[in-house]
This record gives C-alpha cells, structure tokens and sequence, in this order.
C-alpha cells in the first residue's frame, strides 16, 4: 500500500488511526523527492493483490483500489473515509447519485473530479442532483438500468434457444455454456461480472446478428448496484420527502447517509439532524429541539434494512453492515456519524476517527442495524455507555462554548440531551425482542 505525498493534505488522521504497533505512518516534515513519485507509481503498478483477502474484512476491504482520490475536501473529512470504502467495495460497479453538499462540493471540483477508474476502465457511474430530488433520480437510474438488462437477458434468451436447437449439427458447447452460466448468475455481483466477462469472450468468436445485438449492450451485463450518498441536509430536511417516497417503493436502492448534524457546506446551520443543545448557525443560544431519529422513521416501514455505523468505533460492524445492506434485496438506509469541521473538536481533525469512537461511548451516538430478514430484526452493536456524556460534551466547541455565552440554556438543553441519549438506547435495546 502506497500514499501519495505530494496529494496528502496534512490532516494525520491515518498516522493516528493506523493499528500497526510502533506506527507504520507517522507525520514528518514534507520531503516532495523524485523518489516519492517513483514510490507512489509502483504502487500503482504492481499486480492487484484485491482478491487475496475476503473483502467484508478490514484488512481485505484496503488491498482493494479506492475509485475515489484527492478530494477538495477539508482535511481531516471523514465523508472521504466512508465514500472511498464505498468505492472499494463497489465502485466498480455503483450507480452513484450524490446529493447536493458537501460531498458534492468535494466530489465535483471541475476540474479535478476526485472519482477515477480501475485498470479495466470501470468506476463509479457519478452524478449529482438537487437537495430536493437526488432519491429520485437514483430511482429513476436504477428502473432504467433494469428495464435494460431486462431486455439484456431476453436477447441470451432467445439466443440460448437457437443454440440449443442446433445443438447437434454446430460445436456450440462453449456458447451454450456461457449463457447458461450467465443467467445461472443474473443476480449475483460477484459471480454476474465473471459469467459476462466470459459470455462477451465466448460471443466474439460468433458472428451472428444475435451475438452482435447482445455485445452492442455488453455494459448491461454484469449487475450493478445503486447507492444513493448525501448528507443530513439532504436526507433529513429538503430531500426527505422525495427520500421517503423512494424507499416506499420496496425496489433495491440503497442510501448512504453522511451525518454532519449540520448544513456543513454552506457554513454550518443548523438542520434537522442537529440534537438539542448544539450551536449552529440560526441556533446560536443551542438549538432547542431533539434531533429527527431518521433511522427510526426508516423502520416503521418493515422491509428496509436499516443501520447507524460509526467508522472509528467499530469498523467491523461497518464493513458488516454494507455487505448486509447490499445484499438485502429492498431498500437499506445506513446512517453514517460523521465529524465535521464545524463541531470544533478540540482534538483537532486528526482526531475524527477518535471522536466518532467517544460518541459511541459516551451513548452519543448509537450502533445497530435492523435487518428484516431476521425474525428479532433489530441489534443493537454498541455497549451501554462508558463515557459521561457531558465528557463527550466537553470536547467539542458547539456544544462547549454554550457555557460562556449562554450558562442558563447549557444547563437545560445539555440534560435534556443526556436524558435523551439514556432513553433512545434502551428504546433500542427493547427492540431487539420484538
């Protein structure tokens, strides 16, 4: 695994975060050699080392390309964190329609988009959308895509029928074989990309108008997923209602939300997502009301898996948690905690990774998902606190400095906080019997 030094931007959130034991990364002045190039264009030569290691597991999951790179994000940002694990585990294959945002602002730089290819040309399918509309158009991606492999599929039909019929008179065996293991792996990810790769090998050997119809929409073929990626502005305020009428559908279209707890791209205002007690823009005394659990709101329905994850508490649960979601044939909704510049985290945001972990403890923040698969759908992934809540409080600037400007409403909307924390976990906790 290489870094780029000449593309790092200073942050130290992997040096922090890196679990080798005397530190395989470590923070030094900036040396920009020959050799450092020289380094990085190895690394980027070397054979694909990404089928070697399950990649559901973390050490798996980061010998995989990240289809995501040098992003005009702040440094420190973690919606980068999770969107290049989003692409190392399915970019090569994702329809991704990106709310307007912050993740927008960093994900579409001109020129400098930061989403690339692998080795064989495939990446993200990236585009962006309104606030109001982008689960929209995500759905409106996935029916088309359908409906084309859909007709994909009727052409290898009709195809294997031919094939079949002059079975005995033409050596079609590795035709027939092709298609039969193709439609054997119509649904399947994994196993659709390398039955196509082996029916496009098989049909350009034959040169009929049916093989020459099936190659003309070889980029059908394999099966793709859909994930929709915005934040809490996007997915808990403006674009809620379209996002609620889209998962209402039942079709198999995920939602990857990246919770600021702020509108993080124009300033920091206050949103929905932003929990009592929090100075934001247009909530400079705190802000008085709870945060909209948008999580709850997705499991009322039944058939959506849902999920909160925390990348720097537990990434196992993470990387679980997507593998689940992608493979739940119906919508997933998974709520991702993310630091932000804005929070005014005194650790600074080298610490992100630390502070998604402190939330946890402290019952900030909670780990479940809900999987409707099960018969008990709902687990709960993280402990009872072991951190004060008002510790967790302490380290960050929006709530801290409530203190100094406004003693009286600290006092007040920092309890109701702690009382709220205290209930919503056991609220869950209860669930897991239902």
């Amino acid at each position: 695994m290489q870094i780029s030094a000449y593309d790092c931007t200073g942050c130290g959130s992997c040096a922090n975060v890196c679990p080798v034991k005397e530190k395989a990364l470590k923070m030094v002045p900036a040396k920009l050699e020959e050799s450092r190039k020289s380094l990085w264009n190895y690394g980027l030569e070397v054979s694909d080392k990404s089928g070697l290691f399950d990649p559901y597991i973390i050490k798996g999951s980061q010998f995989r390309q990240p289809l995501v790179e040098f992003s005009a994000a702040c440094a420190g940002c973690a919606e980068t964190s999770y969107a290049k694990l989003l692409t190392q585990l399915f970019g090569d294959r994702v329809y991704w329609a990106n709310g307007t945002g912050c993740s927008q602002a960093w994900g579409s730089p001109m020129p400098g988009i930061p989403y690339t290819v692998n080795r064989r040309g495939f990446g993200p399918a990236w585009t962006n959308s309104l606030f109001e509309n982008n689960a929209e158009l995500e759905l409106g991606l996935y029916l088309g895509v359908q409906q084309q492999r859909e007709a994909e599929k009727m052409r290898v039909e009709a195809y294997l029928q031919k094939l079949e019929a002059n079975a005995g008179t033409q050596d079609t065996g590795k035709l027939l074989t092709a298609c039969r293991n193709w439609l054997d792996s119509y649904q399947d990810y994994e196993a659709s990309r390398k039955a196509s790769d082996e029916l496009i090998a098989a049909l350009q050997g034959d040169s009929s108008a049916e093989a020459a119809d099936i190659l003309r929409y070889k980029d059908q073929l394999a099966k793709k997923t859909f994930w929709m990626f915005g934040g809490d502005g996007w997915a808990y305020d403006i674009g809620f209602g379209g996002l609620d009428h889209v998962i209402a559908q039942g079709e198999n279209i995920n939602v990857f939300v990246i919770d600021t707890e702020v509108y993080s791209n124009t300033g920091g205002q206050s949103s929905k997502a932003t929990p009592v007690g929090a100075v934001a823009q247009f909530a400079s005394s705190g802000k008085k009301s709870r945060k909209k659990d948008l999580g709850a709101i997705m499991m009322t329905y039944g058939n959506v898996y849902v999920a909160q994850v925390a990348m720097g508490a537990d990434m196992n649960q993470l990387l679980r948690v997507l593998k689940e979601a992608e493979s739940y044939d119906g919508p997933s909704v998974v709520i991702a905690y993310c630091p932000c510049v804005s929070h005014g985290i005194k650790g600074g945001m080298s610490k992100v990774q630390t502070e998604m972990k402190r939330a946890v403890e402290s019952g900030y923040w909670n780990l479940y998902h809900y999987d409707p698969r099960k018969e008990h759908p709902m687990t709960v992934d993280s402990k009872a606190p072991t951190m004060e809540y008002m510790e967790f409080l302490d380290g960050e600037t929006r709530y801290a400095s409530l203190k100094k400007t406004f003693p009286e409403n600290a006092e007040k909307l920092f309890e109701i906080g702690r009382e709220d924390a205290a209930r919503r976990y056991e609220k869950y906790k209860a669930m897991e019997e239902i």
